[in-house]
């Protein structure tokens, strides 16, 4: 049994947090291969190490000194090997680094070295080796990763090993360090996992798991227990941002489970994400409840329109045209209508209006405005009848009007755009329909 396992920076902020790790690390030998972030913020008041580091940066681009802020950093730090009274000659990686920093020093690798930092205490702490992420992480050219040299790197160093891992950057092809989009430490961690062929990814951070719905809207919101990867991917789609994207692909492509985990409550079991679960295990019709606000819905309709075969597509490269992506486009008989997310449109919106006008020459424009996505997504929702009913009924009996409804072909959600003001209203309304 292998589990590769991801602390976050609220899980490496202080000593505390990182004698939190040392416990689930010890609770489990199978937690072999480890995954750090920056330290993140101790209290609401506090800096991210990364933001710090960025600061940093731009200090340097404007000829700013950055002296205060490199010593923050390094304080944070400090502190932390001291707390935990570790052999680790902290002081002389960060005078290296501000070296490096005064005579000219790439951003990406100045922002990376919060990870590093946090890798090499963590390394010390638990007694297993340290294996910096550009020894194995690789980019290619064009940014993406190079998945098949990477996987063969690591297989290689972290054979048979105990081992801390910093994440959220690598290489390129020419030495240069490269970041990974912010929370891309989450991405470090499955690409590891689907490295070593890991049992177990643990994505350990300081929620309990992903919630059925938003716990600004639904305070008492329940953990979903179990997941899909499909059913996940349709949450996030629509709001629900636990994970970052990219971390769900290198997991499912080795069909590996992925378990989200909370470090201040080690025992809870958090939420389980695998490809798919047995009947047996399938306890609720709604898996979780999901959206956005933001959009707006552009609806063409011309007679006859449903006849042209090319109709939609005209319609389609208009809106490619302008680089504008379309979330979903539900139809009716000669009516399209097109959703799209407002800050993208609105700068093309007279643009895009113009060549539909042009190119179709519709009997009708109409544009609705401050529009909220909303999702109920489940994996039992195609095998139960009524669902549409119940949803129906739910916004009805709290007084909220449906612009726009839509279901995916695989019957895992169903999709409806309501009035911004009505979002938590409706939001509410369907957890406790479906939930309680």
């Amino acid at each position: 049994m292998l589990k590769v396992t991801k602390f976050g920076g609220s899980s490496l902020a202080d000593a505390g947090q990182y004698r939190k790790v040392r416990e689930i690390i010890e609770m489990d030998p199978s937690r072999s291969v480890v995954v750090v972030s920056a330290a993140g913020k101790r209290f609401s008041d506090d800096h991210k190490i990364t933001d710090l580091l960025y600061l940093c940066s731009a200090h340097l681009k404007y000829g700013v000194s950055c002296g205060s802020v490199f010593q923050m950093i390094k304080d944070r730090y400090v502190t932390i090997r001291n707390e935990l009274k570790l052999k680790v000659d902290i002081e002389k990686d960060f005078d290296d680094l501000w070296n490096e920093m005064t005579g000219g020093i790439q951003e990406e690798k100045l922002v990376s070295r919060g990870e590093y930092f946090s890798a090499k205490l963590m390394a010390a702490f638990l007694g297993y080796e340290f294996i910096d992420a550009a020894m194995w992480l690789k980019f290619r050219l064009d940014g993406s990763v190079d998945k098949e040299a990477s996987y063969e790197a690591l297989s290689r160093l972290a054979s048979g090993r105990k081992c801390v891992i910093p994440g959220f950057y690598g290489v390129m092809p020419d030495g240069k360090i490269r970041l990974m989009d912010r929370g891309g430490s989450d991405i470090t961690g499955a690409l590891a996992a689907a490295a070593l062929e890991a049992d177990v990814y643990e994505n350990w951070t300081d929620v309990s798991g992903i919630l059925m719905a938003d716990p600004r809207i639904v305070p008492e919101a329940r953990t979903i227990s179990r997941v899909t990867y499909s059913e996940l991917r349709e949450l996030s789609y629509v709001g629900s941002q636990v994970l970052h994207e990219q971390t769900v692909f290198p997991v499912r492509e080795k069909n590996i489970p992925l378990n989200i985990r909370n470090t201040n409550d080690p025992t809870n079991p958090g939420t389980m994400i695998r490809e798919s679960f047995d009947s047996a295990e399938e306890d609720s019709l709604i898996t979780g409840i999901a959206g956005k606000k933001g959009y707006d819905i552009v609806t063409i309709t011309k007679n006859g329109m449903s006849s042209e075969a090319s109709s939609l597509r005209r319609i389609l490269e208009i809106f490619e045209k302008y680089n504008v992506v379309i979330s979903y486009a539900p139809s009716g008989i000669d009516v399209y209508s097109v959703v799209v997310e407002t800050g993208v449109f609105d700068p093309v919106r007279y643009q895009i209006l113009a060549d539909i006008q042009k190119e179709m020459k519709p009997d009708h424009i109409h544009v609705s405005e401050n529009i909220a996505i909303i999702a109920a997504v489940g994996r039992k929702m195609a095998f139960r009848s009524g669902s549409s009913g119940k949803i129906f009924q739910a916004l009805g009996e709290s007084g909220v009007n449906i612009r726009m409804i839509s279901q995916g072909p695989e019957e895992l959600n169903i999709i409806i755009g309501v009035k911004e003001k009505d979002f938590n209203t409706a939001v509410s309304s369907l957890y406790h329909k479906f939930v309680q």
